[in-house]
């Protein structure tokens, strides 16, 4: 790792194919994770509800299963399996139906490069730099999910949390303490906009998949950061889902996914928080 830190001529075109990579797999997860478990509710419900047992092979896996076309069924070969490049070749369509491929692979795949780069300009190529990326991935992958299904699985979001409250034990970013306490923090205070608000008008104003999501941002941020957290992921969701709702003919009712706001707000606090802090603090003296 110190080598790719005394040569970062070489580090980061490793740090963006490696990205490149990563984001293929992500687009796998956004795609299939989602399925595999509403086949696993299903079960679960068939199962308590005493119900007879259904002929319902499972999707395909994410890991063990070839990437196929979704339209034809087309397995793809290596070469029709290179991010970006092949979906460029194929000219956007499968080879085999003509169908057309969705232009998310190759924008999560150059996404994922972009923010890989930045994480190891940021922490070098180190574990710090390490954890970043992981960061990184799990955000992306929530917010994919998040788009298409509006939903934040807690096989996502509980790991991330650990994860990042294990970083802590060792200092890597912050110690365990203002980890823990934003990990709780994080996820009451939206638990009670949550309370409040149903409270108020008997609906449900955000799913609890967004409260898991704070909490995980709070164990890599520490409490310190959720405040920037919270208000960016305001700012965002209001500026951005105003437009694409515009975009959409949709009005204010739409539900819209709060989680791809939030991973937003939490990867820039993560990344830069305490600039960030500290421009406000400097802001706030001079007035």
């Amino acid at each position: 790792m110190a080598f790719l830190d005394q040569n970062p001529a070489l580090g980061f075109p490793l740090a963006a194919g490696f990205g490149l990579l990563v984001g293929s797999f992500l687009n796998v997860v956004i795609l299939r994770l989602p399925r595999r478990m509403e086949w696993q509710w299903k079960r679960d419900s068939r199962e308590i509800l005493g119900e007879p047992e259904l002929y319902d092979p499972p999707p395909p896996g994410i890991v063990v299963e070839r990437s196929h076309c979704p339209h034809c069924g087309h397995q793809l070969s290596w070469y029709e399996n290179i991010p970006v490049l092949s979906w460029l070749a194929l000219r956007g369509k499968c080879r085999s139906c003509k169908a057309p491929i969705s232009i998310q692979y190759p924008a999560v795949e150059l996404l994922t490069m972009l923010l890989f780069v930045a994480c190891v300009w940021q922490f070098g190529f180190g574990w710090q730099g390490f954890g970043a990326l992981v960061l990184t991935s799990f955000l992306i992958a929530l917010s994919g999910i998040d788009i298409r299904t509006q939903l934040l699985p807690d096989s996502l979001t509980l790991p991330l949390m650990w994860l990042g409250l294990i970083a802590s034990l060792d200092n890597l970013y912050m110690p365990a303490k203002p980890a823990l306490l934003g990990a709780v923090v994080g996820y009451v205070s939206l638990w009670t906009v949550w309370w409040l608000f149903k409270q108020a008008t008997g609906k449900e104003g955000m799913g609890h998949g967004d409260f898991k999501l704070l909490a995980a941002l709070g164990a890599w941020c520490g409490l310190s950061g959720l405040l920037p957290i919270i208000l960016l992921s305001a700012v965002a969701g209001a500026v951005i889902g105003s437009i694409m709702l515009a975009v959409q003919g949709r009005d204010r009712a739409t539900p819209i996914p709060f989680g791809p706001y939030l991973a937003i707000a939490g990867w820039v606090t993560f990344m830069w928080g305490h600039d960030l802090i500290g421009a406000y603090s400097r802001v706030a003296g001079l007035g």
